[in-house]
């Protein structure tokens, strides 16, 4: 009687890498962290499962239709969808126990139920930095951690991207003056601006709004040139405090970003940049890859004024930006970046053994475990050929063969798998 398998699958919308993919996933993920941590950020870790009231205290519209949420017994439970709502919440709950501005970085999993599509996750890794301080938030802060960004992506030497920056403000001003009361699908419909034809956004757009006030949104969001050329544009229309504090506001990230070395060719102003997220307030920005701008943004943020309001007193304004690591990365596999992405194996190690030589292979392995190398021993009984086709399959750049006379002489002969060179050494100079 023949057995009824169960086909393995897994559900659609999440990743599952094979090791080689999952080791370069690894590598870029610690680079990143590396670059947070040396500019000062502290690592902290928050539940993948948060109260719902907690967590969806201040959702709303498209975030909390995207959300999990569950019951347990008597308790509405939910996933989180970010890692900024939580990190709210920590820092809320923590408040007298931190020093602020506090700097801190997190890579975690999250949740969201989003239309099943190429490259759009629904368990996804985030990978933040926020630095969050109470009562006041210098604006330089913004440009900071763009400049973090900055760091990690030419750390893993990715080309060819530029961060899209703009402020909410700017166009929350323009609201004010035009009196536009549905600013919620008003500010839904611009952020869809570049995902749709413009003269399918214009009729939606006049549907909302009327046709005078379509036209003047459209003329601030069509100012075009350079940095410099767009806030002077921007700061020639006299229209009230809201929409100057903005203008003002990407100026001085712009000069900010300057001075912290981020290079002009790595940003823009672009005034249609709005977040889907609900609580961004000011200073806004995501990140398209050039010549591959079909993917979407692979890494966005924002000024949030108060987003831990609806658990302290205590106004905790902040900014933070997040790299969608799992997007990423199938972006990167999409346009052929994985494939020559230079992985570091230089230190990767197998030993062979031959015959009756397990006592001399157990002191090689000590030797590199102990030099920081990463390192195994082949225990299974086959032949020589199936061993350094198993290396070689691993991509174990260096392969070491024990045999008797190697135990006898007390030498270690490594064979480099890429070069095919090989060396000897005295096993007390390994």
């Amino acid at each position: 009687m023949s057995k009824n398998f169960i086909k393995p699958s897994i559900l659609p919308g999440f990743m599952e890498l094979l090791p080689n993919e999952q080791r370069i996933f690894d590598d870029i993920a610690t680079k990143i962290l590396k670059v947070y941590e040396k500019n000062g950020c502290y690592p902290i870790d928050t539940p993948v499962i948060e109260k719902a009231d907690v967590l969806l205290v201040k959702s709303g519209g498209e975030t909390e239709k995207q959300v999990y949420a569950f019951q347990k017994g008597k308790n509405d439970l939910a996933l989180r969808f970010d890692l900024t709502v939580p990190f709210a919440r920590y820092v809320a709950q923590h408040i007298n126990e931190l020093e602020f501005p506090f700097k801190r970085y997190q890579l975690g999993k999250v949740y969201r139920g989003e239309r099943n599509q190429r490259g759009r996750y629904r368990e996804f890794y985030q990978l933040d930095i926020d630095v969050i301080n109470k009562d006041k938030l210098s604006i330089d802060n913004d440009a900071w951690v763009i400049s973090l960004a900055s760091q990690a992506f030419k750390e893993i030497k990715l080309p060819n991207y530029k961060f899209q920056i703009s402020n909410r403000k700017i166009l929350s001003g323009i609201f004010e003056y035009l009196q536009i009361e549905n600013t919620f699908e008003t500010m839904n419909l611009i952020d869809k601006y570049d995902k749709m034809p413009l003269d399918e956004f214009l009729a939606e757009l006049e549907k909302l709004i009327g046709e005078e006030k379509s036209s003047f949104i459209n003329k601030i969001m069509s100012i075009d040139g350079n940095s410099a050329q767009i806030i002077n544009q921007l700061k020639g229309f006299d229209i009230n405090e809201t929409y100057a504090e903005g203008v003002n506001e990407i100026a001085r990230v712009v000069k900010m970003l300057e001075i912290l070395k981020v290079e002009e060719n790595e940003y823009d102003i672009n005034l249609k940049i709005i977040r889907g997220l609900d609580y961004y307030t000011g200073t806004v920005f995501e990140t398209k890859l050039i010549g591959n701008e079909s993917y979407g943004s692979i890494c966005s943020g924002g000024r949030y004024d108060n987003l831990a309001e609806n658990y302290t007193d205590t106004v905790l304004p902040g900014v933070g930006i997040s790299i969608g690591l799992t997007r990423l990365f199938f972006v990167l596999q999409e346009i052929g970046f994985i494939e020559i992405y230079n992985l570091n194996r230089s230190d990767d190690f197998i030993i062979l053994p031959l015959g009756d030589t397990m006592d001399y292979c157990s002191i090689i392995l000590d030797k590199l475990l102990a030099n920081g190398s990463r390192a195994s021993i082949y225990f299974d009984d086959a032949s020589l050929k199936k061993k350094l086709k198993y290396a070689n399959n691993l991509k174990i750049q260096n392969v070491i063969i024990v045999g008797e006379e190697e135990v006898k002489n007390k030498i270690v002969k490594i064979k480099d798998m890429v070069s095919g060179e090989e060396k000897i050494i005295k096993i007390d100079d390994l």
